[in-house]
């Protein structure tokens, strides 16, 4: 049976928008997998420290020709890196945080690119791999509206996990978030609604794809 790895970053919890488009994901994978595995890291509640100069290092030093130092400060990128090269689908719940993905994210990301092995190599071990990212935004960043062309959550995950790692990414995308809680912002409450329930849909319905995928 298939493995899911499921990431979350947001910290908001119960309240998190990209948490319950990852949740519709995962419920609907689960149905279609009930033998299945699910691996499951909460980065907010248990982030991965940011890369240090022994693990990055190590990285370009053949296994076998490994210190014991160094194969201790590999130990943990080891583990991730593995995680992610037994699941058969990814799914990355990713908010945007000033523009940007969240730090814990970027920490994760920075552990399992590892040249010669996931990236940089003629045959990166994630290469093909399906990616879901469910991404979600206090605003809309929409051809057409103020903001648009400052979201960097896409440009960067499609750059960094499709052109890096080599993984088929799909987006999906949660928008106007912030709408129910701004006075400013009530008039797109229906929008934010509109946008919520088109990410939930998406998400079990590529969720089932990718399990029929799967299962053939």
């Amino acid at each position: 049976m298939a493995t899911l790895l499921h990431i979350d970053t947001s910290l908001n919890g119960e309240d998190s928008h990209s948490r319950a488009v990852t949740a519709a994901f995962r419920t609907a994978w689960e149905s279609e997998h009930p033998e299945g595995t699910v691996v499951y890291r909460d980065l907010d509640a248990d982030p991965v420290p940011h890369l240090r100069a022994g693990a990055y290092y190590a990285g370009y030093t053949a296994p076998a020709d490994r210190s014991p130092q160094q194969r201790d400060a590999f130990a943990l990128r080891a583990e991730l890196i593995e995680e992610a090269e037994a699941a058969d689908v990814i799914l990355l719940g990713a908010p945007m945080y000033n523009y940007s993905v969240p730090s814990t994210l970027k920490a994760w990301i920075d552990h399992v690119f590892t040249v010669g092995r996931t990236a940089m190599t003629e045959s990166p071990s994630l290469a093909g791999k399906p990616a879901v990212v469910v991404t979600s935004r206090g605003g809309s960043y929409e051809k057409g509206t103020p903001q648009y062309g400052n979201d960097y959550v896409q440009s960067y995950l499609r750059q960094v996990l499709g052109g890096g790692l080599g993984l088929d990414v799909t987006f999906i995308v949660a928008e106007l978030t912030l709408a129910p809680a701004v006075p400013a912002m009530a008039g797109l409450v229906p929008l934010f609604e509109a946008s919520r329930e088109r990410a939930l849909a998406a998400a079990a319905s590529h969720a089932r794809d990718l399990a029929v995928r799967l299962a053939a």
